[in-house]
Protein backbone atom coordinates (compact mmCIF):
# COMPACT_ATOMS: atom_id res chain seq x y z
CA UNK A 1 0.00 0.00 0.00
CA UNK A 2 1.38 3.43 -0.98
CA UNK A 3 1.93 5.75 1.96
CA UNK A 4 -0.24 8.86 2.06
CA UNK A 5 1.78 12.05 2.36
CA UNK A 6 1.59 15.20 4.44
CA UNK A 7 2.82 18.28 2.58
CA UNK A 8 3.42 21.74 4.05
CA UNK A 9 3.88 24.91 1.98
CA UNK A 10 5.56 28.20 2.92
CA UNK A 11 5.14 31.22 0.65
CA UNK A 12 4.41 34.86 1.48
CA UNK A 13 2.20 35.44 -1.56
CA UNK A 14 -1.25 34.44 -0.36
CA UNK A 15 -2.87 33.91 -3.75
CA UNK A 16 -0.03 31.73 -5.01
CA UNK A 17 0.12 29.78 -1.74
CA UNK A 18 -3.60 29.06 -1.65
CA UNK A 19 -3.52 27.97 -5.29
CA UNK A 20 -0.66 25.58 -4.43
CA UNK A 21 -2.64 24.18 -1.51
CA UNK A 22 -5.66 23.58 -3.72
CA UNK A 23 -3.49 21.91 -6.36
CA UNK A 24 -1.56 19.66 -4.00
CA UNK A 25 -4.78 18.52 -2.30
CA UNK A 26 -5.81 16.98 -5.62
CA UNK A 27 -2.72 14.75 -5.84
CA UNK A 28 -3.59 11.08 -5.26
CA UNK A 29 -0.80 10.40 -2.75
CA UNK A 30 -1.42 13.48 -0.60
CA UNK A 31 -3.68 13.19 2.43
CA UNK A 32 -3.02 16.51 4.19
CA UNK A 33 -1.78 19.98 3.25
CA UNK A 34 -0.93 22.88 5.57
CA UNK A 35 0.42 26.30 4.68
CA UNK A 36 2.41 29.13 6.24
CA UNK A 37 3.27 32.63 5.05
CA UNK A 38 6.88 32.58 6.24
CA UNK A 39 9.60 30.29 7.50
CA UNK A 40 8.93 30.92 11.16
CA UNK A 41 5.30 29.82 10.80
CA UNK A 42 6.40 26.76 8.82
CA UNK A 43 8.87 25.73 11.52
CA UNK A 44 6.10 25.95 14.12
CA UNK A 45 3.94 23.61 12.02
CA UNK A 46 6.81 21.18 11.50
CA UNK A 47 7.62 21.15 15.20
CA UNK A 48 3.99 20.37 16.04
CA UNK A 49 3.63 17.57 13.49
CA UNK A 50 6.50 16.84 11.04
CA UNK A 51 5.32 16.32 7.45
CA UNK A 52 6.77 14.17 4.71
CA UNK A 53 7.52 17.12 2.43
CA UNK A 54 7.95 20.87 2.81
CA UNK A 55 7.64 23.11 -0.25
CA UNK A 56 9.53 26.29 0.63
CA UNK A 57 9.70 29.61 -1.21
CA UNK A 58 13.28 30.86 -1.38
CA UNK A 59 12.43 34.53 -0.81
CA UNK A 60 10.18 35.24 2.18
CA UNK A 61 10.06 37.88 4.92
CA UNK A 62 10.63 37.09 8.61
CA UNK A 63 12.64 33.96 7.78
CA UNK A 64 13.70 33.22 4.21
CA UNK A 65 13.80 29.85 2.48
CA UNK A 66 17.52 29.38 2.96
CA UNK A 67 17.43 29.69 6.76
CA UNK A 68 14.13 27.80 6.98
CA UNK A 69 15.48 24.87 4.98
CA UNK A 70 18.69 24.73 6.98
CA UNK A 71 16.77 24.62 10.27
CA UNK A 72 14.32 21.97 9.07
CA UNK A 73 17.04 19.69 7.73
CA UNK A 74 19.18 19.99 10.86
CA UNK A 75 16.31 19.19 13.25
CA UNK A 76 14.07 16.95 11.10
CA UNK A 77 16.30 14.90 8.77
CA UNK A 78 13.41 12.73 7.59
CA UNK A 79 11.52 15.71 6.16
CA UNK A 80 12.10 16.28 2.44
CA UNK A 81 12.46 19.89 1.28
CA UNK A 82 11.54 21.20 -2.17
CA UNK A 83 12.69 24.78 -2.74
CA UNK A 84 10.71 27.14 -4.98
CA UNK A 85 12.54 29.94 -6.79
CA UNK A 86 11.70 32.64 -9.30
CA UNK A 87 15.26 32.87 -10.61
CA UNK A 88 18.08 30.47 -11.40
CA UNK A 89 20.15 31.11 -8.29
CA UNK A 90 22.83 28.65 -9.32
CA UNK A 91 25.34 29.29 -6.54
CA UNK A 92 22.58 29.19 -3.94
CA UNK A 93 21.21 25.96 -5.43
CA UNK A 94 24.64 24.36 -5.02
CA UNK A 95 24.91 25.67 -1.47
CA UNK A 96 21.48 24.31 -0.56
CA UNK A 97 22.27 20.95 -2.15
CA UNK A 98 25.33 20.77 0.07
CA UNK A 99 23.10 21.49 3.07
CA UNK A 100 20.72 18.70 2.09
CA UNK A 101 17.85 20.22 0.09
CA UNK A 102 16.14 17.53 -1.98
CA UNK A 103 14.75 19.41 -5.00
CA UNK A 104 14.39 22.78 -6.69
CA UNK A 105 11.48 23.98 -8.80
CA UNK A 106 10.91 27.20 -10.69
CA UNK A 107 7.70 28.88 -9.53
CA UNK A 108 6.40 28.74 -13.09
CA UNK A 109 6.67 24.94 -13.20
CA UNK A 110 3.66 22.95 -14.34
CA UNK A 111 1.50 20.85 -11.98
CA UNK A 112 2.76 17.56 -13.40
CA UNK A 113 6.34 18.39 -12.49
CA UNK A 114 5.32 19.45 -9.00
CA UNK A 115 3.63 16.09 -8.47
CA UNK A 116 6.63 14.27 -9.90
CA UNK A 117 8.99 16.18 -7.58
CA UNK A 118 6.92 15.41 -4.47
CA UNK A 119 6.78 11.71 -5.31
CA UNK A 120 10.45 11.59 -6.24
CA UNK A 121 11.83 13.17 -3.06
CA UNK A 122 9.79 10.71 -1.00
CA UNK A 123 10.57 7.61 -3.07
CA UNK A 124 14.12 8.40 -4.23
CA UNK A 125 15.33 11.11 -1.81
CA UNK A 126 15.76 13.74 -4.54
CA UNK A 127 14.36 15.16 -7.75
CA UNK A 128 16.88 15.78 -10.53
CA UNK A 129 15.53 18.25 -13.09
CA UNK A 130 17.00 20.69 -15.61
CA UNK A 131 17.26 23.46 -13.01
CA UNK A 132 19.52 21.33 -10.80
CA UNK A 133 21.47 19.88 -13.74
CA UNK A 134 22.18 23.35 -15.13
CA UNK A 135 23.42 24.63 -11.77
CA UNK A 136 25.70 21.63 -11.39
CA UNK A 137 27.14 21.98 -14.90
CA UNK A 138 27.82 25.69 -14.46
CA UNK A 139 29.37 24.98 -11.07
CA UNK A 140 31.97 22.88 -12.90
CA UNK A 141 33.06 25.65 -15.28
CA UNK A 142 35.57 27.07 -12.83
CA UNK A 143 36.61 23.69 -11.48
CA UNK A 144 38.85 20.98 -12.83
CA UNK A 145 37.37 17.56 -12.30
CA UNK A 146 38.83 15.97 -9.21
CA UNK A 147 40.40 12.52 -9.46
CA UNK A 148 37.75 9.83 -9.21
CA UNK A 149 37.68 8.26 -5.77
CA UNK A 150 39.89 5.21 -6.17
CA UNK A 151 38.07 3.38 -3.40
CA UNK A 152 34.93 3.07 -5.52
CA UNK A 153 34.45 -0.21 -7.35
CA UNK A 154 33.06 -0.46 -10.88
CA UNK A 155 29.80 -1.74 -9.41
CA UNK A 156 29.56 1.22 -7.06
CA UNK A 157 30.16 3.63 -9.95
CA UNK A 158 27.39 1.90 -11.90
CA UNK A 159 25.07 2.26 -8.92
CA UNK A 160 25.86 5.98 -8.74
CA UNK A 161 24.93 6.31 -12.42
CA UNK A 162 21.62 4.53 -11.80
CA UNK A 163 20.90 6.81 -8.82
CA UNK A 164 21.49 9.81 -11.10
CA UNK A 165 18.97 8.29 -13.52
CA UNK A 166 16.47 8.36 -10.61
CA UNK A 167 16.09 4.60 -10.37
CA UNK A 168 14.83 3.21 -7.08
CA UNK A 169 16.84 0.61 -5.15
CA UNK A 170 14.47 -2.06 -6.43
CA UNK A 171 14.93 -0.95 -10.05
CA UNK A 172 18.72 -0.82 -9.65
CA UNK A 173 18.64 -4.33 -8.18
CA UNK A 174 16.73 -5.59 -11.18
CA UNK A 175 19.29 -4.02 -13.53
CA UNK A 176 22.20 -5.65 -11.68
CA UNK A 177 20.44 -8.92 -10.71
CA UNK A 178 20.84 -8.07 -7.02
CA UNK A 179 18.34 -7.81 -4.18
CA UNK A 180 16.93 -4.48 -3.07
CA UNK A 181 18.57 -4.97 0.33
CA UNK A 182 21.97 -5.52 -1.32
CA UNK A 183 21.59 -2.26 -3.24
CA UNK A 184 20.67 -0.47 0.00
CA UNK A 185 23.88 -1.83 1.56
CA UNK A 186 25.96 -0.73 -1.44
CA UNK A 187 24.46 2.77 -1.33
CA UNK A 188 25.13 3.10 2.39
CA UNK A 189 28.77 2.13 1.84
CA UNK A 190 29.10 4.58 -1.05
CA UNK A 191 27.71 7.42 1.06
CA UNK A 192 30.04 6.51 3.90
CA UNK A 193 33.10 6.35 1.62
CA UNK A 194 32.31 9.74 0.13
CA UNK A 195 31.17 11.31 3.41
CA UNK A 196 27.82 12.28 1.89
CA UNK A 197 24.43 12.50 3.58
CA UNK A 198 21.89 12.85 0.78
CA UNK A 199 21.19 11.39 -2.64
CA UNK A 200 21.25 14.80 -4.28
CA UNK A 201 24.71 15.29 -2.77
CA UNK A 202 25.69 12.07 -4.51
CA UNK A 203 24.38 13.47 -7.80
CA UNK A 204 26.49 16.60 -7.28
CA UNK A 205 29.54 14.40 -6.65
CA UNK A 206 28.81 12.47 -9.86
CA UNK A 207 28.81 15.68 -11.88
CA UNK A 208 32.03 16.90 -10.29
CA UNK A 209 33.76 13.59 -10.95
CA UNK A 210 32.53 13.25 -14.52
CA UNK A 211 30.56 10.08 -13.74
CA UNK A 212 27.61 11.78 -15.45
CA UNK A 213 27.67 14.68 -17.91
Amino acid sequence: MIKKLKVYIADDHSLFRKAMVALIKTLPRVSEVKDAENGRELLALVKQDPPDVCVVDLQMPVMDGEETTTRILSSYPNVKVIILTMEDHEKLIIQMIERGAHAFLHKTTNPDELEKAINSVVDKDFYHNDLVASAMRRNLKDKSKAKLNEELSDREINIIKFVCDELTNKEIGEKLSLSERTIETHRSRIMEKLNLKTAIGLVKYAYEQGIVE
